[in-house]
């Protein structure tokens, strides 16, 4: 229920005399928006699309004023004060170029927006680099982000006011390619009323619309990881600058044969990348190998050639058309899509490349707008849409590939420090999430002071799993697999959700106060078992044919509080208050949905359909300051207490010895911090843009996986689960990021980012045996430097641009991942306790030797853009 537009408000004064003027009519160039002054002189237009427009003042006897550069962002208020002056030449025209400004008076908590001009000037390859580059955002060892200490599902992502996040795990469903962004939105604060099942925080991406006039825009550039560091990254010395390429197209303009009303987008990309991390064919999946004793026979068919085991190949499109039916009325429609086939490095497979699984992933949204002005002050939106999300992951479409091997093979290694000699992966897993969506919201602007918005949303959702193992021979593995054997089988839930709110935007002379209340419903419509010690509902003694009850609905009511007041002229503070609810991601709701217990000990996850909704309460204080008219200062004071996490309680069965972990609501935590930010916007002599920021943060919990029990419970001898808050594994103390980018395009661009991020926290253990608390630990400390060079050239009259740009300039080794005994990456004690080993697959320095411990290495990109 997002806003997808922001307002222009202002007020037009007589220059000769200082007093206000009623009946100017203001307009915005190349659109059908505008208003008239009142008897105040103060004017309001609402709906306004994100992006930079041109303001007109006009009336009889005044000579008109054209302001320039005028930015309007989502759900933000872009203040204009104008002066006329009476027309001495007729036809004259006074033009004034307007500033971004520093400051945003009407924020009632933190937020940052990302223009697609700033996201053009600076080394950025997709949306998830943008979103590193932001306040309060931390990447995990996996790459997952995280929002303000929260965990990585407890971020809403949003295009073009509608939701696409993959309920069934919380990740982004639909990937969007940055050249198609007008603006990014990230909401790190508290957040107002139109915005539910978020926790930490919003990402609100708001694409780009046709324009009037036909352009193409085409970009292609070519790479490759240049890296010394061939102790670490095998054939990394092997140069191919084809190894990395990407190609993107973007049409737009009016399809003046049908209707000079009818407009089209389209923008579409290819992108691949080989990766930096190889194995070599050593083995085919159909070697096999034996080891007895001090004896081993390898039979090793494979040709020693590299093979990619991290790759990405990727496909974005994105088509938009809009028809104006009339001045006030507009029907849009949007295809956004992506498809990426990708793998993950498996250091298992580093001599068997050829046997592990490849992952397929496909997203497309489809989405029917109609926005409807009733009047100057009034508007609507009715939204229908329909996305959905699959997910596989095989290494043979078929389960009866000829080609797949026996499972054997699989465990057929010399020790625990060698990699495999052959074998296929068996796993063969495919997901689907559909979601059906309508939506109605209407936003009046009451009166000059109050904007009142509501809306309605009602969303069904459709999840599909089917988890299966591949043959071999026709037969199942015989290997005992725990995760297989609750995971395995094939099930769809429909679950509801329906939600309203109710909010006002208060815009008093001196404060801004942002009042709102939310619901949210939801239904599983799944059961839960009566008896939990007989979650199969297996004793027959008890004489309950039906073991199971449907689960409960849920309901929540969520207040939420903002209010910004000026201190002086450039100075504002900014305070809020919410309460924020979160269903857990459907997996936790569903896994498991024959509630079948593993016999023998614990070996068995168990979802649960009736999980509550996850809260946070959030406080926010900060203050914003403009400095000198050139210069932006903040300073941001946060703390989160969150409640009823996702975790796992531990049930015996009563069969003796069976026993499950089942999820539940159980885990807390709490995040506090402070952020500091500092900008300085360009200038006609120096075009430099500066920004800055430092956030100092501590994010504590009791357990950083919701498993954190289940896994401690099947430690042997079991572990004893915090009973006491601890580092999260994402707790990352300090973070700082500056951008600097040069943009004249008579001369050149460039773009710089520096990042540097304090160690995440480990737990400290030698042999698998724990030394100290949990998290105790600190790993190295993160930093990288990106560099974008670019040259405009005048070609036929038509802007062709050159490009450079190169990640991890220094080619720093930063250590993601590292040993437990010794906090690094390069190095561990094993080998000081093993003793000797047999070595006929491998060295125990090869399989310590992890490239997939670190981070990128050097990356650079050549490329050129042209405009027509």
């Amino acid at each position: 229920m997002a806003g997808q537009t922001g307002k222009i408000a202002g007020n037009v004064i007589d220059a000769s005399n200082g007093e206000v003027m009623p009946g100017v009519n203001i307009f915005l160039e190349r659109t059908v928006l505008g208003a008239a002054t009142d008897l105040e002189g103060d004017f309001i237009i609402l709906n306004i699309p994100p992006g930079t427009y041109t303001a007109t003042a006009m009336m009889v006897g005044y000579q008109d004023v054209r302001v320039t550069n005028v930015i309007v962002s989502i759900d933000r208020t872009t203040r204009l004060e104008i002066t006329m002056t009476p027309e001495i030449i007729e036809g004259e025209v006074i033009v004034v170029e307007a500033e971004r400004p520093l400051i945003q008076k009407d924020l009632t908590a933190t937020e940052a927006s990302v223009s697609a001009q700033e996201i053009q000037s600076i080394p950025v390859e997709n949306l998830q680099d943008v979103l590193q580059l932001q306040a309060g955002v931390t990447v995990d060892s996996r790459g997952e982000i995280h929002i303000r200490g929260g965990r990585s599902s407890e971020i809403e992502y949003l295009v073009d006011g509608i939701s696409v996040s993959d309920p069934f795990s919380g990740r982004m469903a639909v990937n969007v390619n940055q050249e198609a962004i007008q603006e990014l939105k990230v909401i790190s604060g508290t957040f107002n009323a139109e915005y539910g099942r978020v926790m930490s925080g919003i990402v609100e991406v708001i694409t780009k619309d046709p324009e009037d006039e036909f352009t193409l825009d085409a970009k292609y550039y070519v790479g490759d990881y240049i890296s010394t560091d061939t102790d670490i990254y095998y054939n990394i010395d092997v140069y191919n600058p084809l190894n990395i390429y990407n190609a993107q197209l973007y049409l737009t303009g009016p399809i003046s044969l049908i209707s000079q009303n009818l407009s089209y987008y389209v923008s579409l990309r290819r992108e691949f990348n080989d990766g930096w991390l190889y194995g070599q064919r050593r083995f085919l999946p159909s070697d096999s190998s034996k080891f007895i004793a001090e004896h081993a026979y390898l039979e090793e068919s494979g040709d020693k050639q590299a093979v990619a085991m991290n790759y990405s190949s990727q496909y974005y499109g994105n088509f938009k058309l809009i028809y104006k039916i009339s001045p006030t009325i507009k029907l849009s429609y949007n295809f956004l899509m992506n498809y990426n086939e990708y793998r993950y490095y498996n250091h298992l497979y580093k001599y068997n490349p050829d046997g592990d699984i490849s992952n397929y992933q496909f997203g497309y949204t489809n989405r029917l707008d109609f926005n409807h002005t009733l009047s100057q002050s009034t508007f609507y939106t009715l939204k229908i849409s329909r996305y959905s999300y699959d997910l596989k992951s095989y290494l043979y479409e078929d389960l009866h590939d000829q080609r797949y091997q026996n499972p054997d093979l699989l465990r057929n290694r010399e020790d625990a420090y060698s990699f495999l000699t052959g074998g296929t992966n068996m796993i063969h897993f495919k997901r689907n999430t559909t979601v059906t969506l309508a939506k109605f919201d209407i936003t009046s602007q009451v009166n000059k002071i109050h904007q009142v918005k509501s809306g309605l949303e009602f969303k069904h959702n459709k999840i599909y799993v089917n988890n299966d193992e591949a043959y071999y021979r026709g037969e199942k593995s015989d290997i005992f697999s725990a995760e297989a054997f609750f995971n395995r089988g094939e099930y769809t839930h429909q679950p509801v959700e329906f939600s309203a709110y109710l909010q006002d935007k208060i815009e008093l002379e001196n404060m801004t106060l942002n009042l709102g209340l939310r619901y949210d419903y939801f239904d599983s419509k799944g059961v839960v078992p009566k008896e939990l010690r007989d979650p199969q509902n297996i004793n027959e003694e008890r004489g309950d044919e039906e073991g199971y009850r449907d689960a409960k609905v849920q309901h929540q009511l969520s207040p939420r509080i903002g209010i910004a007041f000026p201190v002086s002229a450039s100075g504002v503070i900014h305070a809020s208050y919410g309460h924020f609810f979160q269903i857990p991601p459907f997996e936790y709701l569903y896994i498991n949905p024959r509630f079948a217990v593993a016999p023998g000990g614990l070996y068995t996850l168990m979802g649960n359909m009736e999980l509550k909704p996850q809260s946070t309460v959030i406080y926010e204080l900060g203050l914003q300051q403009e400095i000198i008219g050139q210069f932006g200062f903040s300073i941001t004071g946060f703390y989160k207490d969150v409640r009823n996490l996702l975790g796992t309680n531990i049930y015996e069965t009563y069969v003796l010895g069976d026993r499950y972990a089942r999820y539940e609501n159980r885990d807390y935590g709490n995040i506090r911090g402070i952020t500091l930010s500092f900008n300085k916007r360009p200038t006609p002599y120096d075009y430099i843009t500066v920004s800055f920021d430092y956030t100092f943060q501590v994010a504590e919990g009791n357990a950083s996986d919701p498993n954190h029990v289940f896994y401690n419970n099947q430690a042997d001898p079991p572990k004893q689960s915090n009973i006491q808050v601890v580092p999260l594994d994402w707790d990352q103390t300090h973070t700082i990021n500056i951008s600097v980018s040069y943009d004249n395009t008579d001369l050149f661009s460039f773009g710089l980012i520096g990042q540097f991020s304090s160690g995440l926290p480990y737990t400290p253990a030698i042999q698998n045996l724990e030394t100290t608390f949990e998290n105790s630990g600190r790993k190295p400390a993160i930093y990288s430097l990106d560099l974008r060079l670019s040259k405009d050239i005048l070609l036929w009259n038509k802007r062709l641009s050159v490009f450079l740009k190169v990640y991890n300039v220094f080619d720093r080794r930063n250590e993601l991942t590292i040993y437990s005994d010794t906090g690094r990456a390069g190095y561990s004690l094993i080998s000081r306790y093993l003793g000797d080993r047999r070595a006929h697959v491998n060295t125990l320095e090869d399989w310590l030797n992890r490239p997939d411990y670190y981070s990128e290495p050097r990356k650079i990109l050549f490329g050129l853009s042209i405009t027509l």
